[in-house]
C-alpha cells in the first residue's frame, strides 16, 4: 500500500474513533506517534509477567524492578505488571508536576466554599492518605502547602529540600490553616512528608502577620495558654493520626457492628483513635485537648479522588476517616462543616465537588447501572459480598454525615431487593450478601437516616423474613440461635472494660 494510502486510512480511522475530539485531522505524523504509542502500552498490557513473577520471587530468584501507579493517569511505565515494584521517592515529594496540580486544587477547594458560604473557610480539615502520595506524586501534600502559602523548594534530582514562604503581595490571599488526619501508613512511610508539613505551619503560625491575613497564626494565638515555649509547641500542632504502632480510626468497626446509638458515640471513638500529635519533635503524643481546639474552629472537611478504580465506597475506611472527622469537628465547633471531595481523575482538569454530588455520581455511574451491576455478577459470589460491601458502605457515610439522599436508599431497595429476578439470584449465588443489603436498609430506617415509604418498608420487612427461611433452613442441624436481621445495638457506656479503654 502506498504511503499516501496508509495515510489516508490513518485519517479515517482516527476520525472514526476521535470524533470530534479530532481537531487537527492533518497532522499525520502526530498521528503515526500516538499510534505507535497505543500499540506499544497494548503489546505491554498483553505481557503480563504475573505468574512468572510469582514464581520466580518464590524460588528466591531475582525479580526486576519496576515503578508502580494508575495507568489511568498516563503511567504505561508500570507494565509490564509481574516485577518487584517500588512505590515513590519521598523525597520527591510533590514533584513539579503535582505542585502545579495542588495550587489549583487549592484554588478549587477555596472558590467552592467561598460559592456555597460567601467566605474563605479559616480552617481546612483534611484525610491525607499513602495512597495519593503513591498514585499522585503528592497533589495533596502540594495543595495542604500551597493553602499555608508556601511553596517547595526543588534541587537537582527533583528532590524536596524545604520550601520559600510566598510573599502576601504575591499570594493574594490569607493564608488557610490545616488540619490533618493522617493514615498510619503516612506516619510510617513518609515521615520526611510530616515534617515538611509540620514545619511548614510552624513557620507560618510564626509570621509576623495580621491575623485576618494569617489564620493559621490566629488560631495558634487563640490556643496559646501562656507564653512558654511547650505552649507554643502544643498550639502549633495541626498533624494528628493513631497511636504509635496501630492503625485506624474505629468509626468503620462501630457502624459495621452497629455498636453506636448518636452521633457523639462515634466522635468519641473517633476522637479517642485520632487524638495523636505527629511532627517534627512529635512522634505521637497524646494531644487530646489541641485536638480538639482545632477541630472545634474547622470550616469544611475534606478528602480527594485519584481514580475511577476506586471510588469512596469500596472500603469502609473512607467513611470512618473523612465522615468521622466531618462528625467530630461538627459537634465540636457546634455549627455546619462543609464536606468536599477533591478530583484530580483527570490531572489536566482538576476540581472540588461536595461530597453529596460526590457520592450521587458514584452511585449512577456504578450502584445503581444496570452494566455496572451485571458485570458484578459475572464474579458470582464474590461479585454478590462485594455489591453488599458497598451497599454497607454507603449506609457507613449517611451515619457519619447525613449526606446520603433518601432516592439512593429507595433506589438500592428497588434494584438489590424488591427486584425478583435479582432477589433470585442472590438466593442462589449468595443469600448472605443479600441478607446484610437488607438488613443495612431497615436499619437506616429505624435509626432515621432514611425517609422512605412505609409500603416500601414493610416489603423489606417482608423479605427479611424470607431470606431468614433461606438462611435457617441452609445451616442445616447446627445448635444454638440465629442472629438472622436482628440488630443488637451497644456503645461503650454498656461495656465496662471498653468504656475504660475509651477513657
Amino acid at each position: 500500500m502506498a504511503v499516501q494510502e496508509k495515510q489516508a486510512v490513518l485519517l479515517a480511522l482516527a476520525g472514526k474513533i476521535m470524533g470530534e475530539a479530532l481537531v487537527n485531522a492533518g497532522a499525520v505524523a502526530e498521528l503515526e506517534y500516538w499510534r505507535d504509542k497505543v500499540r506499544a502500552i497494548d503489546a505491554r498490557l498483553t505481557v503480563s509477567l504475573e505468574t512468572e513473577g510469582l514464581f520466580q520471587g518464590l524460588q528466591g530468584g531475582y525479580l526486576p524492578a519496576g515503578p508502580s501507579g494508575l495507568i489511568t493517569r498516563g503511567r504505561p511505565d508500570i507494565l509490564p505488571t509481574g516485577r518487584n515494584f517500588y512505590s515513590a521517592d519521598p523525597e520527591c515529594i510533590p514533584t513539579r508536576a503535582a505542585w502545579k496540580v495542588g495550587e489549583k486544587l487549592a484554588r478549587a477547594l477555596l472558590d467552592r466554599h467561598r460559592e456555597d458560604t460567601g467566605r474563605l473557610p479559616e480552617n481546612c480539615a483534611m484525610v491525607l492518605w499513602a495512597s495519593d502520595c503513591m498514585w499522585t506524586d503528592g497533589e495533596q501534600v502540594a495543595q495542604i502547602l500551597a493553602l499555608l502559602g508556601v511553596e517547595p523548594n526543588w534541587v537537582a534530582g527533583g528532590k524536596v529540600k524545604g520550601f520559600r514562604i510566598v510573599p502576601p503581595a504575591e499570594l493574594g490571599r490569607p493564608r488557610i490553616d490545616v488540619t490533618l488526619r493522617i493514615s498510619g501508613v503516612i506516619r510510617d512511610c513518609f515521615p520526611g512528608i510530616v515534617d515538611l508539613v509540620d514545619e511548614a505551619v510552624r513557620q507560618v503560625a510564626a509570621l509576623d502577620e495580621p491575623s485576618e491575613q494569617n489564620f493559621v497564626r490566629k488560631h495558634t494565638l487563640e490556643q496559646l495558654t501562656d507564653d512558654s515555649p511547650a505552649a507554643w509547641e502544643q498550639a502549633t500542632a495541626r498533624i494528628f493520626g493513631c497511636k504509635p504502632n496501630t492503625y485506624g480510626v474505629g468509626v468503620d468497626l462501630a457502624v459495621l457492628a452497629s455498636a453506636w446509638k448518636t452521633e457523639q458515640d462515634l466522635a468519641d471513638i473517633f476522637l479517642t483513635w485520632s487524638s495523636y500529635a505527629y511532627g517534627r519533635e512529635r512522634s505521637g503524643q497524646a494531644s487530646p485537648a489541641q485536638f480538639k481546639r482545632q477541630l472545634a474552629s474547622v470550616d469544611l472537611a475534606y478528602n480527594k479522588a485519584a481514580t475511577d478504580e476506586y471510588d469512596a465506597f469500596g472500603c469502609a475506611c473512607h467513611f470512618a476517616f473523612l465522615g468521622g472527622l466531618t462528625t467530630a469537628a461538627k459537634l465540636l465547633k457546634g455549627g455546619e462543616v462543609k464536606t468536599y471531595y477533591g478530583d484530580t481523575r483527570d490531572p489536566g482538569r482538576p476540581g472540588v465537588v461536595s461530597l453529596a454530588e460526590e457520592i450521587e455520581g458514584i452511585i449512577r455511574i456504578k450502584n445503581l447501572n444496570p452494566a455496572w451491576i451485571e458485570g458484578m455478577k459475572q464474579h458470582g459470589y464474590k461479585g454478590a459480598g462485594d455489591m453488599a460491601k458497598r451497599i454497607t458502605n454507603i449506609y457507613g457515610w449517611d451515619a457519619t454525615t447525613g449526606e446520603v439522599a433518601d432516592w439512593v436508599f429507595d433506589g438500592l431497595a428497588k434494584t438489590y431487593i424488591l427486584d425478583d429476578a435479582m432477589r433470585k439470584w442472590f438466593e442462589d449465588t449468595n443469600p448472605w450478601a443479600l441478607e446484610e443489603i437488607n438488613r443495612r436498609l431497615l436499619e437506616a430506617a429505624q435509626r432515621g437516616l432514611w425517609q422512605t415509604d412505609p409500603q416500601l418498608l414493610q416489603s423489606l420487612k417482608e423479605t427479611q423474613v424470607e431470606i431468614e427461611g433461606w438462611l435457617e433452613e441452609r445451616l442445616g442441624d447446627v445448635q444454638g440461635e440465629f442472629q438472622g436481621g436482628a440488630v443488637d445495638i451497644f456503645t461503650a457506656d454498656d461495656v465496662p472494660a471498653w468504656k475504660a479503654k475509651m477513657m
